[in-house]
């Protein structure tokens, strides 16, 4: 019997691709085809702002948003062993940035450094995020080197999940809808309707990125009305009058694409713009949650599929780089 011919695996020294860090590795990390690769090994849709951002006497390595909710993103990134001095850099800018997610990048952590990230993870709010990524460079023979983005620290939104729900004094409708969206969020995994999925909280809205920001897919729940749904969500502050004027143009195409009429515009008072598909649904009757959580997941990946590229494409002056959020025209 031919014993099948393999190659060999092996390590490259990252320098020997980027000798330096702020004229090589960064760069190419900025670079929109490599930082959607770290974004799918984090799970995150990020779209870069801005590189060698000041902080006072310093510069932070990459400022990004991640889609959707256009928080700030801050990806830290170095070709050497983790130190203390990256470490405190990374929170600083953070902190000065108001960034919401932090993105360690090294070719090697260290195990306090990455115990460090943990500890962040397991002890910050919800709103805050703090990822450890190994960037690795490997060959197979002689083959160009293949990048691969190992991630070593990241949050357990279970855990998160648990935190709120132990501490937080909620009323029955505020834990109703906690253990709804935690099914809701467990149905997305199972079905692999997203890149990532935030954690469960006890509201009637559950955000989805859409890949851009200022604009995102969010999931509803209202209790009193029994009303469910899936909306595409387009802020002010990016231009959601103009996209929502853009979008209408093709309503028909779009409505046939999905499959079922949509609810433009219902709220025309608000100053964010809403398209919405709904379904009548009681979630206090968990003998239908199946049923319903089997349609809110399906309607998540026709809007994003049919949604998605046409936001993508919208040509749309931002009115500023705030991001208005869900409850300030809705009320929590």
């Amino acid at each position: 019997m031919n014993e099948p011919f393999l190659g060999t695996l092996r390590p490259v020294e990252p320098r020997t691709l980027w000798p330096n860090e702020a004229a090589d590795f960064t760069p190419w990390l900025a670079h929109p085809d490599n930082i959607k690769r770290l974004g799918e090994a984090i799970g995150l849709e990020l779209e870069v702002e801005h590189t060698e951002v000041a902080v006072g006497p310093f510069a932070s390595d990459i400022l990004a948003r991640e889609s959707g909710t256009g928080s700030y993103v801050i990806i830290e990134n170095q070709l050497n062993r983790t130190d203390h001095d990256h470490l405190g850099k990374s929170l600083t800018y953070a902190a000065a940035l108001g960034a919401k997610t932090v993105v360690w990048v090294a070719p090697e952590f260290t195990d306090e450094h990455r115990k460090t990230l943990d500890w962040l993870n397991d002890n910050s709010i919800d709103e805050l995020s703090f990822f450890g990524v190994q960037v690795e460079l490997w060959v197979i023979d002689g083959s160009k080197p293949a990048v691969r983005f190992n991630v070593v620290s990241r949050p357990i939104e279970l855990l998160r999940q648990a935190v709120v729900s132990a501490k937080t004094e909620l009323t029955p409708t505020r834990r109703l809808q906690l253990e709804w969206w935690i099914a809701f969020r467990e149905a997305l995994l199972a079905a692999k309707a997203l890149p990532r999925v935030q954690a469960a909280r006890p509201q009637y809205w559950y955000d989805m990125a859409i890949g851009r920001s200022g604009f995102h897919l969010s999931a509803t729940a209202n209790v009193a009305d029994s009303i469910i749904g899936v909306r595409v969500y387009m802020t002010k502050r990016y231009g959601g009058d103009a996209a929502l004027k853009e979008l209408l143009e093709s309503r028909a195409e779009i409505e046939k694409e999905v499959g079922e009429p949509l609810l433009w515009d219902p709220n025309p008072e608000f100053s964010d713009k809403v398209i919405l598909l709904p379904r009548k649904a009681d979630i206090r009757i968990k003998d239908q949650w199946p049923e319903n959580l089997k349609w809110m997941v399906d309607a998540v990946v026709r809007l994003r599929k049919v949604f998605g590229p046409r936001i993508k494409a919208l040509q749309l002056e931002s009115m500023g780089n705030g991001v208005s959020t869900v409850e300030a025209d809705e009320g929590a």
